[in-house]
């Protein structure tokens, strides 16, 4: 045993004999905070744990511990089995769509079934060939795309045919809808 084991030692021997001796005392001292950090004894992770324990015992005096939301009830939606709870939590919390989060594989497959919804809110045919060129792109470079993830076996669009059927069922739409007569600007301006 060298000399700066055995001084050590001896202040591990008496710091704990001081934590000993004092943390009653430091409790019942009208409850003035401990210093900012954990003792500094090295190798005594013991002194930590009285430290840690003051530091608790001194808020449980306080009161800091009373009145907190969800107090001597379980905590809601945890469950630890399932590996990702944390992150449905959040999305949960943030009220998230989940969009974003998904691989862009399976972003495309959604896309693609709602295709024909999304182009039929489109007013005109440079819009409907923009998205649908826009659509082919994405699916061009996620196919490049050798980062992982599912497959990309979304198909390209042909864009002439799709511009075709945007055509048709705009017509059906426009024959099935009843003509809304709207009054001559004349009678709009005199309010009948």
């Amino acid at each position: 045993m060298n000399a700066s084991d055995a001084r050590r030692i001896a202040a591990s021997y008496w710091f704990e004999r001081e934590v000993a001796d004092t943390a009653d005392d430091i409790l019942d001292e009208n409850l003035a905070p401990t210093p900012a950090g954990p003792p500094q004894a090295v190798g005594q992770m013991e002194s930590r744990g009285t430290w840690v324990e003051i530091l608790v015992d001194q808020a449980v005096r306080r009161g800091d511990f009373d009145n907190l939301p969800l107090a001597g009830r379980p905590l809601p939606d945890l469950d630890f089995n399932d590996p990702d709870w944390w992150v449905k939590g959040m999305v949960r919390r943030e009220g998230l769509s989940g969009e974003g989060m998904i691989p862009e594989a399976l972003q495309l497959r959604v896309e693609d079934e709602r295709m024909h919804e999304h182009l039929d809110t489109l007013r005109n045919e440079y819009r409907v060939r923009d998205t649908l060129a826009e659509f082919n792109r994405r699916v061009v470079e996620a196919r490049r795309q050798l980062a992982g993830g599912p497959p990309v076996v979304t198909p390209l669009r042909d864009i002439d045919a799709e511009v075709a059927g945007w055509h048709e069922r705009r017509a059906e739409r426009a024959l099935t809808q009843v003509p809304t007569q709207r009054p001559g600007w004349l009678a709009r301006l005199l309010g009948r």
